[in-house]
């Protein structure tokens, strides 16, 4: 077999071995490690390029933001701060048809500001706010589908995990690709809460639910003490990553102190709860971080077959405009939603597509926020959809089954279609912090 061939046989054992339930990491490295030894049948030269991934990789000072931002969001989802923004959200939007859902979408947003985390978002909100909805009589599938379609915020809202390993594979500045991110983060939350009053109007049935007139209006002294905390956070990690004060790194570790004192100002931090959220730091940072390593080497091993290569040759021959690249790769992600996991979507198919859309002038943190709000719409579609397992399991409601979830998600997985095009249309949305 030619290289190009092994190349593209690895690709799809990767996949294969992945939709089969083999941990992502290993997939990744045990088959780019086989195939290097393959291609060019020298164990050594396979070793040495795994031991040189290691150390290009993980050994570098960005990404000890990993932790930081990792460990804040623990912080303050211990903390209470999600349920305090919801409390407030709710109250404005009381009499608002499909109000409830509304606040759960801003809360969703203001939370993902904080954690970086789509998982942790669906978790909180599908204890504080389905509950709430269900109590008001909405649709279960409305309830549930919300919950689901908002928790994505959580990738796209800087500060997040998947931007940071987009940055690490495209070698672009973490900073920008969280400035990169507000913008169309902010955009999806009011294209949601726009979708809600649009369904609320024209399909009541599916939205159901009624005012909640006895919600009652919040003091304005309250509603400080709920949200200060919060928004001091976001403007201490954001604004310092924005006005050039702070490092990505130093915006993390100053955030993750910040969301410390709020949580022991609070009395919700205890030496327990403190060594939970530690432990579950090194939990999903190794994890990461070790996804990040059998990254690096499976991009060392497309090189070697020279894949992206081959590519860029049979668009060129083709004669593929922007438009059908595009069309191409956001047909790819999609397909590929259904089955893997956001970072095994940006890990398999940016590799492949960095050589052509560097040639073309592109900018590559505009392609990055393509790349996870594309992968992200996976979080809601069947068979995978990880958001909408959360939701599923921290309910443990027998009245809500996953198809309900999946359903309820379905309009909203819609709303990010239309967003991405948009983004896709119009670059300048991405970049216009940056500018």
């Amino acid at each position: 077999m030619s290289p190009v061939e092994i190349g593209m046989a690895s690709v799809a054992a990767i996949v294969f071995l992945i939709y089969m339930g083999v941990y992502i990491p290993v997939a990744l490295g045990v088959v780019s490690f086989v195939s290097i030894w393959l291609m060019r049948d020298n164990f050594d030269l396979a070793m040495n390029l795994l031991k040189i991934a290691v150390g290009d990789s993980v050994m570098e000072y960005t990404f000890a933001t990993v932790p930081l931002f990792t460990f804040m969001g623990l912080v303050v989802s211990k903390a209470g701060l999600g349920s305090d923004i919801y409390d407030v959200m709710s109250s404005g939007f009381r009499r608002v048809k499909g109000g409830i859902g509304m606040a759960t979408v801003g809360a969703n947003a203001v939370f993902a500001a904080v954690t970086g985390s789509s998982i942790a978002s669906a978790s909180v909100f599908s204890k504080v706010s389905v509950p709430q909805m269900l109590r008001y009589d909405y649709n279960p599938r409305f309830a549930v589908g919300v919950v689901a379609g908002s928790s994505v915020l959580g990738m796209i809202i800087p500060p997040s995990a998947m931007l940071i390993i987009y940055s690490f594979v495209a070698e672009q500045s973490v900073g920008e690709m969280f400035l990169a991110g507000i913008v169309p983060g902010l955009m999806l939350a009011v294209a949601y809460v726009a979708a809600i009053w649009f369904m609320g109007r024209f399909f009541p049935k599916f939205v159901g639910g009624r005012p909640a007139s006895d919600y009652e209006f919040l003091p304005w002294s309250e509603i400080a003490s709920k949200t200060l905390p919060t928004l001091g956070l976001i403007f201490v990690v954001l604004g310092g990553i924005y006005t050039g004060w702070l490092t990505p790194v130093e915006a993390g570790a100053t955030g993750s102190l910040v969301a410390l004192l709020i949580a022991l100002a609070r009395r919700t931090m205890t030496l327990k709860t403190f060594w939970e959220a530690l432990l579950e730091t090194g939990h999903i940072t190794a994890s990461i971080l070790f996804l990040i390593t059998a990254a690096s080497i499976y991009s060392r091993m497309l090189g070697l077959a020279g894949l992206p290569n081959e590519l860029g040759d049979l668009l060129a021959g083709s004669n593929a405009s922007f438009f059908m690249i595009m069309v191409i790769y956001v047909v790819m992600m999609l397909f590929l939603g259904t089955l893997l996991d956001t970072a095994s979507i940006i890990l398999i198919v940016v590799p492949l597509f960095l050589p052509l859309v560097e040639p073309m002038g592109l900018s590559l943190v505009w392609f990055g926020i393509i790349t996870v709000v594309g992968a992200e719409i996976g979080l809601l579609t069947p068979p995978l959809g990880i958001s909408c397992f959360v939701i599923k399991a921290t309910l443990n409601d027998d009245r809500i089954s996953l198809k309900d979830v999946f359903l309820g998600a379905l309009p909203f997985a819609g709303v990010m279609l239309v967003v991405l095009i948009l983004l896709i249309r119009f670059p300048a949305l991405s970049l216009a912090i940056l500018n």
